[in-house]
């Protein structure tokens, strides 16, 4: 049997607020508005859920994944945006994906590189956000290349810049837009992963996750995942299925 809203009430916004928190650090799903205010899908949803189970929504940003999961504990934030990850998924319960973004690398316009799997070689440095979903997901497949982590994503590019490293690991759409404004830099085309973006609950909060796997299933079906997207200058995104 499903669960009612306001079991649902009760558990994730048990003072009359859903605590959510916020990544920045990936600009796909969460950009500050004019406002200061966090836009994007990754709020539209919150401030959906929210006003579906009529509720306020009080929102905790973050410059990067991370630091959302590193502080679940501390900031006792009932509900986040999260890519779907095995070590994550230890204390964090994921909904199915909303949106998948390709991983991929961001390399100098010179460097020998022409595909993805290329530079899990001997030598081979690449920037990364700690903590990211890509820097788990490279943490345990490259067997070669060096990751040289940086605190957030967009830390990872002036890292891989200034150091001269061989790639910087990151979400296509920013990577992208690095090299259209910064001449002498590529994006690799295919991906070296499939990044999953779910909501995520607390494993404490985990008996709600039938209620909102239904309302994010719902949020797709009615076109808002996309709506949400497409308003926030993200239109290129895919919608998970």
């Amino acid at each position: 049997m499903q669960t009612s809203k306001g079991q649902v009430r009760a558990l994730l916004a048990p003072e009359g607020r859903l605590k959510v928190a916020i990544n920045y650090g990936n600009p796909v799903l969460a950009q500050r508005r004019e406002d200061g205010e966090p836009g994007g899908v990754s709020a539209a949803l919150a401030r959906a859920l929210a006003a579906e189970l009529d509720v306020a929504v009080a929102f905790v940003t973050y410059e990067a994944a991370g630091a959302v999961v590193a502080d679940l504990e501390h900031a006792d934030w009932r509900l986040a945006f999260l890519a779907r990850d095995p070590k994550r998924a230890e204390t964090i319960h994921f909904t199915s994906p909303y949106v998948l973004i390709e991983g991929t690398y961001l390399v100098p316009e010179a460097a020998p590189f022409a595909q993805v799997d290329e530079l899990d070689r001997d030598g081979v440095r690449i920037a990364v956000g700690e903590g990211a979903a890509y820097d788990l997901y490279l943490s345990r497949t490259l067997q070669h290349a060096e990751l040289v982590r940086a605190p957030t994503s967009a830390a990872a590019i002036e890292r891989f810049v200034e150091q001269g490293l061989d790639a910087a690991a990151g979400v296509r759409q920013p990577l992208t837009r690095y090299a259209e404004a910064h001449p002498g830099y590529r994006v690799l085309p295919g991906r070296f992963t499939a990044i999953e973006q779910c909501m995520a609950l607390p494993r404490a909060q985990a008996e709600v996750a039938d209620y909102v796997e239904a309302f994010l299933a719902r949020m797709k079906h009615e076109g808002m995942v996309q709506r949400a997207l497409s308003e926030s200058g993200q239109g290129d995104a895919e919608v998970a299925p």
